[in-house]
């Protein structure tokens, strides 16, 4: 299905009008394996509403512009399949602090870029989520890769860039996820049964529903916030992915770390019991 580039590009896409309240941001907190150690007062305040107050999570910020995934269908010029379709990128930057834990918000999503990766298409959606004085809380961009849409003679886009360097970690945390840990987090808004459902995950190529790429995304945010950021969400200020492999509910996710300075962090997301990276050409921005 052919792209239409003078269509397609600049093209706004519906408006995603997002209410959401303490339950469900306990809900995505526990999703993204919050409160393993429910004990932990740094864990107990991302899932517990009583005093001294329920924090939110940085990584939240994916999940009220998600719907820009479901709108991109829509725009013209895209004529995409949606078997065809992965997700490969993400960015996210929190541009008001602090977040508070209930109200209601507007993402205003649009087609930024499609580049022409050879056999296939990467299109970018940028979406700006809007509070309800008219601020700008988070600006997220959806990198999809349309497989099989390339060769229509775009540009390539920039380098994927942010390689570890070569040296140790300078930090490195495991997390266990849960074997309903995808079963949780698609409460969030994505239901696509390739988490959920066996038969669908096995016509897919799996053996077993896997892992949302933004569960993992959170985990590895998690991760950042906590041993980069103190476990203060103010700090947290931008974070850069790409989805490189798959991954298991149950499996134990390992985050690696490279402090560059000036609170710039490289990071990498590996599977444990498989060595393979989930999470690669990474980084985070901090304040220091």
């Amino acid at each position: 299905m052919p792209i239409n580039l003078d269509k397609a590009l600049g093209a706004e896409l519906a408006e995603i009008p997002f209410e959401y309240d303490k339950q469900k941001m306990i809900l995505y907190a526990l999703g993204v394996g919050a409160a393993s150690n429910p004990v932990d007062p740094e864990e107990l305040k991302f899932v517990y509403e009583n005093p001294p107050g329920l924090l939110v999570l940085p990584t939240f910020g994916v999940i009220p512009p998600f719907g820009a995934l479901i709108g991109m269908f829509a725009a013209p010029g895209l004529e995409l399949n949606p078997v065809m379709i992965v997700h490969g990128e993400q960015y996210l930057e929190i541009r008001k602090h602090p977040v508070p834990p209930e109200g209601k918000l507007l993402t205003r999503p649009r087609v930024a870029n499609i580049y022409d990766k050879g056999k296939h298409a990467l299109v970018e959606i940028e979406a700006e989520t809007f509070d309800e004085a008219g601020d700008v809380v988070y600006f997220s961009t959806f990198g999809i890769l349309a497989r099989g849409e390339g060769g229509f003679g775009g540009e390539k886009g920039p380098a994927v860039g942010n390689e570890p360097p070569n040296r140790a970690p300078d930090k490195s945390v495991e997390m266990k996820t849960l074997p309903q840990q995808a079963l949780i987090y698609r409460l969030s808004g994505d239901i696509n049964p390739l988490h959920a459902d066996p038969n669908f995950a096995a016509m897919a190529g799996y053996e077993r529903p896997i892992l949302h790429g933004l569960c993992t995304f959170g985990f590895a945010g998690r991760a950042i916030l906590r041993e980069c950021c103190g476990n203060d969400p103010e700090r947290f200020k931008s974070v850069r992915v790409r989805f490189s492999r798959h991954v298991f509910p149950g499996e134990t996710l390992v985050t690696e770390m490279w402090d560059e300075g000036e609170g710039k962090i490289i990071f990498q997301v590996k599977v444990l019991e498989r060595g393979e990276i989930a999470i690669s050409n990474a980084v985070a921005q901090v304040s220091t």
